[in-house]
């Protein structure tokens, strides 16, 4: 089996919204190379207490997206044939669109070949089904244990989504929204790639929610998970577009309608989208917001201030924070 790798240099604050920005075209499975050093709760998970010194951080990542091709050279993103060439003009596409809110280096992009590899499938040991403190984030390919029935259940299948509920960031979102939500609320998630946070919304008791993204893959994404939870469609509706700079996005989501915004992304881009958030949500609306790395903390609070909003809680979860606002009576 042969696969193309498209190998993006960039900076190890840019890794998430990158990898999130390229699911949303249909690359998935991140392979990440930086000098990061590792956590404790990594180490904890590695089976490891100390590690040799690595080399110093020089804020540089690599970020590696495999496609595979087919014998006959074809290559094939969200079931759709697509030759090198575009998947490198959408990929530079989505990295010039990133720029406008965010560094990410350099942004070079190289292309090389690789075999016999199972990318797709090896992975799936590693990824298990965990808890998000009561809450049961369970893959395809395992079955819910009797003593789990009687809990909430998100069935998620990482393969076809763009985030699994792991990463701290969904977390302290999935917590505020728990915690926040009232019977028949209506949401709108930004940025809403696999539609988790829309999803267990929709199970703590919202009566509708909205989310938007800027590719169409999000779409199918987000259909498969709703069937995958028994969320009757009608409940989720997916808006495609940048609703920071597009106009027309924010007239379809529509205007001081929402109870509850959520937006878990990156720093950099909560800052441009909270003043446009401002007209989304209803008087008295909850802003709920993470992807915040905790140098970041002081800039998006200051956001969330500037635009109107009254800062309600700040939480943090190892190096990551939320910010929980309302928008004035």
């Amino acid at each position: 089996m042969k696969w193309k790798k498209f190998k993006i240099k960039t900076v190890t604050e840019a890794e998430d919204i990158i990898i999130s920005a390229l699911c949303d075209i249909g690359l998935e499975g991140a392979q990440i190379e930086d000098k990061v050093p590792l956590t404790a709760l990594e180490k904890e998970q590695m089976f490891v207490d100390i590690l040799p010194e690595g080399p110093e951080d020089d804020g540089i990542a690599y970020l590696s997206f495999f496609v595979e091709e087919k014998e006959d050279g074809r290559l094939e993103v969200c079931g759709e044939p697509v030759d090198e060439a575009a998947i490198l003009e959408r990929v530079r596409g989505e990295l010039q669109e990133l720029r406008q809110f965010c560094d990410i280096g350099e942004g070079v992009i190289t292309v090389d070949e690789t075999e016999d590899i199972d990318w797709i499938n090896n992975w799936k040991q590693y990824f298990h089904q965990f808890y998000i403190d009561d809450i049961l984030v369970i893959p395809s390919w395992e079955d819910v244990n009797a003593e789990d029935r009687d809990r909430i259940v998100l069935h998620i299948d990482p393969g076809t989504a763009f985030g699994t509920g792991m990463h701290e960031t969904t977390q302290l979102c999935v917590r505020q929204l728990r915690k926040y939500m009232t019977p028949a609320a209506r949401l709108l998630d930004v940025g809403t790639g696999s539609g988790i946070l829309s999803i267990l919304s929709l199970m703590f008791g919202a009566g509708h929610a909205v989310g938007t993204d800027l590719d169409e893959c999000a779409v199918e994404a987000v259909a498969a998970n709703c069937e995958a939870n028994a969320i009757d469609s009608s409940r989720f509706e997916m808006f495609i577009g940048n609703i920071i700079t597009e106009k027309s996005v924010q007239e379809r989501v529509g205007f001081g309608c929402y109870d509850i915004v959520v937006a878990n992304i990156l720093a950099d881009v909560l800052v441009p989208l909270t003043p446009v958030i401002m007209n989304q949500l209803k008087p008295g609306g909850i802003y709920i917001t993470s992807g915040i790395i905790d140098d970041k903390e002081e800039a998006v609070v200051e956001a969330v201030k500037a635009a109107g909003l009254k800062v309600l809680e700040v939480n943090h979860q190892g190096e990551w924070v939320s910010v929980t606002a309302q928008k004035g009576l």
